[in-house]
């Protein structure tokens, strides 16, 4: 087994334009090193100074890792990572 990553579109241009890749490590930072192995560019897109990009939300199992260990958090086998762009908008 392996750990489910979903991709949202605006990244899915490191992964050949897959909309989920599964990695392995075990935790996020180890999880993120591996994709990179295999998918060049994207962990800078996720990671600045071994912390997650303040815009890029990251949800292990449905919830947000912030909450948890942030890139520290730890994964298992079978866990679902979805990453999400934060959206800014609305009336001006």
């Amino acid at each position: 087994m392996a750990i489910e990553v979903r991709i949202p579109t605006i990244l899915r241009q490191y992964t050949d334009g897959q909309k989920a890749v599964e990695g392995k490590g075990d935790t996020l930072a180890e999880l993120f090193a591996d994709l990179e192995s295999r998918h060049p560019g994207i962990q800078a897109r996720l990671v600045d100074g071994g912390e997650l990009r303040r815009f890029v939300n990251v949800y292990l199992n449905d919830e947000d890792v912030r909450f948890l260990d942030g890139i520290n958090t730890k994964v298992a086998d079978g866990d679902n990572v979805t990453i999400l762009p934060a959206v800014a908008g609305g009336m001006a």
